[in-house]
C-alpha cells in the first residue's frame, strides 16, 4: 500500500510515499507503509531516533544486521554513512531493501547479502544496527560484535522487556559498555560502545 500520509519520527525523519514534495529540515524515508520496519513499529521508531542523535556516522560503514526494508541502513546513509552493508535471511526482504535503496536513491551505498551474519566475509565496521529478536542477539553476541571496530557501536533493538537483562548482559561480556537502554511498550532498544 502506497497511498498514505507522511508522518514524522523524531527531530530529523519522515516517513513518506515517493510521490510527496520534500519539506524543511526533514530527511525523508521513501518506504510502503505497512511493512514490519517500515517506521511504524516502536522499535524501528527508537532506532531512528536514537541514530538521529548519534554524531558519529559521517564516513562510516554500517552493518544492518536482519535489515528487513533496509530502512535503518538507509536512514544511517543520509545520515550521513559513507557505506551500508544490509544482510537478512528471507530473498523477499532483500529484494524490498534493494526496491527502497533505488527508491531513496541510495542504492549506489549500500550493499545487500542474502543470508546469515556468517556468509558476511567482511568486518571493520563502525556501527553495527540489528533491530531482530533478543534470542537472535543472544545467538549473535559473540560474531556480531566481531564484525565491529573497537571504537564502534551497536544499537539493537526487538528485544523484549523480558529479554532486555540478558541481552545486555551477553554484550557486556564480549566488552560492550551500556550508553542507553531505552524501555519501549513491550520492546527495548540498547546503544552500546566499546
Amino acid at each position: 500500500m502506497t497511498n498514505y500520509q507522511p508522518f514524522l519520527i523524531g527531530k530529523r525523519f519522515r516517513i513518506t510515499p515517493q510521490w510527496m514534495p520534500p519539506v524543511p529540515d526533514r530527511i525523508d524515508l521513501i518506504t510502503q507503509r505497512g511493512a514490519f520496519g517500515s517506521g511504524e513499529h516502536e522499535t524501528t521508531v527508537s532506532c531512528l531516533e536514537i541514530m538521529a542523535e548519534l554524531d558519529i556516522l559521517k564516513g562510516t560503514r554500517v552493518l544492518d544486521l536482519g535489515s528487513g526494508t533496509g530502512i535503518l541502513a538507509i536512514a544511517a546513509v543520509k545520515l550521513g554513512a559513507a557505506a551500508a552493508v544490509c544482510v537478512d535471511i528471507d530473498p523477499r526482504a532483500v529484494a524490498t531493501a534493494q526496491a527502497n535503496c533505488q527508491a531513496n536513491q541510495v542504492a549506489d551505498r549500500i550493499t545487500h547479502v542474502a543470508g546469515t551474519l556468517d556468509d558476511l566475509g567482511e568486518t571493520g565496521f563502525d556501527l553495527a544496527l540489528a533491530n531482530i529478536y533478543g534470542d537472535i542477539l543472544l545467538k549473535v553476541a559473540e560474531p556480531l560484535s566481531g564484525k565491529v571496530r573497537k571504537t564502534g557501536g551497536l544499537l539493537l533493538s526487538g528485544i523484549l522487556w523480558e529479554d532486555n537483562f540478558a541481552v545486555r548482559q551477553a554484550y557486556q561480556k564480549t566488552g560492550w559498555a551500556l550508553v542507553t537502554n531505552r524501555m519501549l511498550n513491550e520492546y527495548s532498544t540498547l546503544y552500546l560502545t566499546k
